[in-house]
């Protein structure tokens, strides 16, 4: 089966990738809630499949593509380190979790550490 080259169909595209809808990778915008309060983040370390190196894992926002990616971005800054998001998970390179719960509190989340 061959696809689709030209169509004059512009329905059949999402107009973010540029995809066709079947193949779209896009996730709808979410909004935040209108209180944070009401959605709990957890904030945890890994070093599984990682070779010993730990990574802070940040799980729970309910924000979805450029809102989380911005919340990603806003966070690896203010630890100073790399990071990245896999799967609505947002993963920063190192040990920061004490770090991360005080600057997700001031952003009013509420916040639970995951893990030990």
């Amino acid at each position: 089966m061959c696809p689709t080259v030209f169509s004059t169909d512009p329905e059949q595209y999402c107009s973010q990738c540029e995809r066709l809808k079947s193949q779209c990778r896009c996730q709808p915008e979410v909004t935040a809630p209108s209180n944070p309060k009401d959605v709990v983040v957890y904030v945890g370390r890994e070093t599984k499949g990682r070779k010993g190196k730990g990574v802070t894992t940040v799980r729970g926002l309910p924000l979805s593509g450029k809102a989380l990616q911005d919340m990603a971005k806003k966070l690896k800054k203010q630890c100073g380190s790399g990071g990245t998001l896999k799967d609505n998970v947002l993963e920063i390179q190192g040990d920061h979790r004490d770090k991360l719960i005080e600057l997700l509190k001031k952003q009013s989340w509420q916040v639970k550490r995951s893990g030990g």
